[in-house]
């Protein structure tokens, strides 16, 4: 797995002039966008805890691993602020407190581990729009983007996990309709950036793709015992926030808020540590192996 610093390299090496000419309109519109110089990325992997990143950006911490150059993994606790996301069947659990709760969680384990830079898109129970949260991940360099969200359904016996990757073609559609919610919740925020960006993001979104569907199934190795999964617990769809994070990206759905044993699942600590393991586990492995492939 590589970064979009990483694919610009590899696209560097084969695509020509006019891949060449791309990739520098590329990196100056982008320094242009962000209101910065070309070192964010390189700085934010040099161990630097100090990011020069667009206001909207501005309050985003990086927890430093134990040694310097490590993998950056950004996680994402899905909605905020004035959007609430799912509300569980007892009515007392709202899916964006869910979801920054295992985010800060997840964060302290890995921080603790110290094998991996860790950092979250929103630390606040604030409104962050989709597009802002793929910026942030693009603007850190992220290695590895990990969006955490709560399920909901008409069907009151639905539950257990998901975890979705990215995809051209759904796997259902229910999540063909997940994403295009998603798409639909972005909104004005959502207008696309410049030719040359999507071009170039169009080049490497394959990488991506199948690096995230691997991630997604490491993940789901590390999950007996420790998360309770729906059947059939690997999807995929186009979704809007995973695509434009511009690295390997997956969305997890930690269980359904509709339920009642899910509910009560989540909101109990020891369930919560096992489920932090396994992703942590998952997350540590994915990104020790994408170091050694460097």
């Amino acid at each position: 797995m590589r970064g979009f610093d990483g694919r610009r390299k590899q696209l560097l090496a084969g695509g020509g002039a006019l891949l060449l000419c791309l990739v520098v309109a590329a990196a100056l519109e982008h320094a242009r966008a962000a209101g910065t110089g070309f070192g964010i990325a390189g700085a934010a992997r040099q161990r630097s805890t100090t990011l020069t990143l667009p206001p909207a950006l501005a309050n985003v911490a990086v927890t430093e691993a134990r040694r310097p150059g490590r993998p950056l993994v950004l996680i994402d606790p899905g909605h905020g602020g004035g959007d609430p996301g799912a509300t569980g069947v007892s009515g007392a659990v709202r899916e964006k407190d869910l979801t920054l709760m295992l985010a800060r969680e997840l964060r302290d384990r890995l921080a603790a581990n110290g094998r991996v830079r860790v950092a979250l898109t929103r630390d606040a129970d604030a409104s962050v729009p989709l597009d802002t949260r793929a910026a942030i991940a693009r603007s850190l360099g992220a290695d590895l983007f990990l969006s955490i969200h709560a399920d909901s359904a008409a069907n009151p016996l639905a539950r257990g996990a998901t975890v979705y990757s990215l995809s051209e073609v759904a796997s259902d559609a229910d999540a063909a309709r997940f994403a295009a919610m998603q798409s639909v919740a972005a909104g004005a925020a959502g207008a696309a950036e410049g030719s040359v960006r999507a071009l170039l993001a169009d080049l490497a979104v394959r990488d991506e793709m199948n690096a995230s569907a691997d991630f997604a199934v490491r993940l789901l190795g590390k999950a007996p015992g420790r998360i309770a999964l729906r059947p059939e617990p690997h999807q995929f769809a186009a979704f809007r926030v995973l695509r434009r994070a511009e690295a390997p990206a997956v969305l997890f759905e930690a269980g359904y808020l509709s339920n009642a044993e899910d509910e009560a699942m989540l909101q109990n600590p020891v369930v919560r540590r096992g489920m932090v393991s396994a992703l942590a586990g998952a997350i540590e492995t994915e990104m020790a192996l994408a170091q050694t492939s460097r």
